[in-house]
């Protein structure tokens, strides 16, 4: 499922729910935001930790995963 949200606070609302019932999350950005952003499943819980103006971490691979 892909949900876009008008704040940050509405997508870590969403995803905790999601993550909390054991679903395998994601979240990111999208144009035209940017920089452009994924948060990978393993980062989730620190980012839903995280204020608003924390920035995501690259998922490990993320070079490679471009090629």
């Amino acid at each position: 499922m892909t949900k876009t949200f008008e704040t940050e606070i509405e997508a870590k609302n969403f995803a905790r729910a999601k993550f909390n019932e054991g679903l395998i999350v994601f979240a990111g950005t999208i144009n035209p935001h940017t920089p452009r952003q994924l948060i990978s499943s393993a980062n989730i819980p620190s980012w839903l930790e995280g204020g608003p103006e924390q920035e995501a971490a690259k998922p490990d691979g993320a070079q490679e995963d471009e090629k």
